[in-house]
């Protein structure tokens, strides 16, 4: 398969991203007013630097879109990483250091937290899950069960992690799911289809150049429909919450007709059940489970 999702990366357009998004996260804290406890307590004069700190293992991600956070809150805070993104923390080690201004750095505080402690948790997620599958041929894919607003810094998180990007929203892949294929199937269409019908639609409706990059990918529930779908030959077929013995067994028709398409597990994938599923011999996972459900990563500021 040469086709593939875009993958994320820290790049100019991601931080232009958060830097968008910066004041309206640190007005959750600040509203239209002020911090008032940090006017009443601390001297305007008074500079401090303090240590951004893991309270348990894992993955570093995200440590240039807090920097832009801080610098938001007042161009005079320095944000100075410890160390790279993905890099592995230990519980107590330094991530970073941020100083200038005490009052500023108070004030950054929390919501400088909330992103590191969201897009850690995220990238020590996707990193348990790649460890799992560790020793076969499977990549481990996200999904766009993530925060409203938060995609691009969930999903470039993940690939810090070690993880791959499925498509970032309905814009860029098609993506034939359950319930295109019901509505399909009211007019007399199968699975297959409906791949050939999405292939005719985008050769009529997308310039060349577009058409050569855009993924096309459908969803199964049962084993019978899969030698058709290959037939037509999408980019990937998703095997939607099939037992084990059905994953081997779709791997050995693909092999057996020799299509040049991937196939992708997905259901309720977790690291206690990743392993087995890709010992099937798929070549992808997808799983919301990094990005609904993983811990976040506890970080502190330190005195």
């Amino acid at each position: 398969m040469t086709r593939d999702f875009d993958q994320a990366a820290w790049d100019d357009a991601l931080a232009a991203h958060v830097a968008s998004r910066a004041p309206e996260w640190l007005a959750e804290d600040l509203g239209h007013e002020c911090d008032w406890t940090t006017l009443a307590t601390v001297p305007a004069a008074a500079t401090a630097s303090l240590a951004v700190v893991a309270r348990r293992d894992g993955v570093i991600a995200g440590l240039p879109a807090a920097a832009i956070v801080a610098r938001a809150v007042d161009p005079a805070l320095s944000f100075v990483a410890a160390l790279a993104e993905g890099a592995r923390v230990e519980r107590g080690a330094a991530v970073a250091t941020i100083s200038g201004p005490t009052r500023s750095i108070l004030t950054a505080e929390r919501t400088v937290l909330n992103l590191l402690g969201r897009t850690c948790g995220v990238a020590t997620g996707t990193a348990r899950l790649v460890e799992a599958v560790a020793g076969t041929r499977c990549r481990v894919y996200d999904t766009r069960k993530t925060v409203p607003g938060w995609r691009l810094l969930d999903k470039y998180a993940v690939r810090v992690g070690g993880g791959w990007n499925h498509r970032h929203g309905l814009h860029d892949a098609v993506l034939i799911k359950d319930n295109h294929r019901a509505a399909l199937a009211e007019r007399g269409i199968d699975a297959a289809g409906a791949v050939r019908l999405a292939r005719e639609f985008l050769a009529t409706t997308l310039p060349p150049e577009r058409v050569a990059r855009m993924v096309v990918e459908i969803e199964i529930d049962r084993l019978e429909d899969l030698e058709p779908v290959l037939a037509e030959v999408p980019d990937v077929v998703l095997l939607d919450n099939m037992q084990h013995g059905d994953l081997a067994a779709a791997v050995a028709v693909r092999d057996r007709l020799g299509a040049d398409v991937a196939l992708e597990a997905s259901g309720g994938i977790r690291p206690e059940t990743i392993h087995a599923v890709a010992a099937t011999g798929v070549d992808r996972i997808s799983s919301g489970w990094p990005t609904h459900d993983a811990p976040w990563l506890d970080v502190a500021l330190d005195w």
